[in-house]
This record gives C-alpha cells, structure tokens and sequence, in this order.
C-alpha cells in the first residue's frame, strides 16, 4: 500500500480507502462487512470512511465492531454529519447542537474515544461558519475529533471557511470529499485550485462512477443482475448523474484498451487516473467481496505514462491543457 499526507496535515492515509456508502449495515451482511473490513485492513488499508446517516447509523456500528479486532492507534477513521437523523428541528444541518449531539452518537456507535477525521456532509447555509468552526474547534480541544473536513463544498465555500478559521484562530479544515471520477470532473475547474492553495486534500468518493468505470456495463445490454446499477437505491443516483447513457459506456470500453496496454484493469486504471491528481489524498472504494478489494488495492503506486493520459483526454473530450471539464 502507498500513503499520502491529507491535505496540509502531517498524517498519512492509505491511497485506498474502503467505504460503507450502500454496503456495511445494509445490504451487505454483518459478518461478509466485519470479514470485508479486516480483508482491507490486512491487505494496507488504514483510512476507513462512513457517515452517520449510512443504514441510520448501522454502517458506523459495524465499521467500529470490525476495527475492535485492532490496535486502535492503526486505523484512520471517517465519519460524517448533516443529514436527518430524526423528525425533530434540530436534528440535521450544521448547528453546534446538531453537531456535537452527533459526534456523540457516532462515538458510541464505533465504540471510539475519538473520530479522526469529522465531515460536514454538506454545506448549510443556516449556520454562520463561525459557528461551526468554533464548534469543530470544541470537539477538536476536548480530544472528540482529531480533524475536520468538509464533503462537497464548493470552492468558494472552502476559501471562505479556512478564512473564518484562520481569523478565529481554529483549527481549518483539512480535507474535502467531493464525487470525482473520469465523467465527474467538476472539481477540477476551482475546488482542486482553491484547495492547493489552502492546504485541503481531496478525499474522493465514487471514483469508479457507481461501477461504470469498471468496464461491466456494455452499451445496449442487460445489466448484470448483481451489479450496483441493478440496485434501486443507487439506479437514481447513478441515472441522475447520467453515468449509465450509452455515450459514455462506449467511451469506457475504447478506455479499457487503454488499461489493458498498461497491465491494468478498467478499475484499476480509474482509480490510479484519479490519483493522477497530486491533491487527491485518496480514492474510497466500495467493495461486497474481498476479491474487489484485492483488484482495487493495486492500483495504489500506480503511475499512467504522460502519453496514456493525453490518449485517455481525447477518448474523454476534454482539453489537455486545461485538464476540465
């Protein structure tokens, strides 16, 4: 496994991290997500990412049973808050009592003194950001939190919270979690610039695109009745983003020749395009067998040739030089 610092800070996460986004505490068994998890953690995998609202907090109950098995010292762990976790009016967004409430319950959920990296899932704009730096800020000097990120923020949003941090004297966001993958480029035009800039690592979900980038969905035909598309839950997302359009799943196979050139599976050579990016801290997988985890797991180190990149741009259509979308 290969490391890199997150963000501005000095600690080292995996290139791969394993996720529980429609898998641990839902539709993957409790004993097949413990087995998965200590698979990902034997094979190098330290950074190990969640949320409060996945399966209503299942996922962080499984996610910190499997961890249990190890010392608690080796292991980085994400989790996120925002979203509903109950009908009352304080019981979503970003307020100090939302989030500090929350960290609570997920630090009872994964049985941990303290969450090493604590997500804003999304950004809201009922509460002041100097609200909720002072709040992270709180969480950070009482030892709840080790740091903070932010999860689909915009440029402009980040810029503005590490500027409120930094006028408070509070500790910054370290890293943001955006949708990032060889159809989803948003992030490249500003938040990727403004990030560098500030020190923020980019910790990636949906890198294989809901598993179009693995190359199993083929223009035309069925899809694979396990395939996470044949899901209900994830066929809204992924239909929403566009990511099943017959356009792009014939550039994904002209992409795959590509990978086949480099010894490399499609999965593969998504996941190491991705890491191209010297601001992606690392890529979350999602995973309901461990052979997925092994494929996936070697495409840390992996470094794409010059040349096999600008062939990859023209089959994706975008401008080389200004590498956007």
């Amino acid at each position: 496994m290969h490391f890199r610092r997150l963000g501005r800070s000095s600690v080292r996460v995996s290139e791969v991290a394993l996720g529980s986004w429609l898998t641990y505490g839902g539709s993957v068994d409790e004993k097949s997500s413990i087995k998965q998890i200590h698979h990902a953690f034997d094979q190098g995998i330290n950074f190990f990412d969640t949320a409060n609202v996945y399966a209503h907090g299942a996922a962080e109950q499984v996610v910190g049973k499997a961890l249990a098995a190890y010392r608690r010292d080796d292991s980085f762990v994400a989790t996120k808050v925002f979203f509903p976790m109950g009908d009352g009016p304080n019981d979503k967004g970003l307020s100090r009592k939302h989030v500090m409430e929350q960290c609570n319950a997920s630090l009872k959920r994964l049985k941990m003194d303290y969450i090493d990296l604590y997500q804003c899932h999304r950004f809201d704009p009922e509460t002041p950001l100097e609200e909720l730096v002072l709040t992270m800020d709180i969480l950070t000097r009482q030892g709840k939190i080790l740091y903070w990120g932010v999860s689909e923020w915009s440029g402009s949003q980040i810029e503005e919270v590490c500027r409120v941090a930094k006028e408070m004297n509070a500790q910054p966001p370290i890293s943001n979690q955006p949708c990032y993958n060889m159809v989803t480029r948003n992030i490249e035009a500003t938040v990727i610039p403004t990030c560098e800039k500030l020190g923020v690592g980019q910790v990636v979900f949906s890198p294989l695109a809901q598993g179009v980038l693995t190359g199993k969905y083929v223009p035309e035909k069925p899809l694979p009745g396990d395939s996470r598309a044949a899901d209900s839950r994830a066929n809204v997302f992924m239909m929403g983003r566009s990511l099943m359009a017959n356009e792009t799943l014939e550039k994904v196979q002209r992409l795959s020749k590509l990978a086949q050139e480099l010894d490399l599976t499609m999965s593969q050579f998504a996941l190491a395009w991705c890491l191209r990016q010297s601001n992606v801290s690392s890529v979350i997988i999602g995973a309901t067998k461990n052979a997925q985890i092994d494929e996936n797991i070697k495409a840390a180190g992996v470094k794409i040739p010059a040349e096999v990149l600008e062939r990859a741009e023209s089959i994706l259509g975008v401008n080389v030089a200004a590498g956007r979308a």
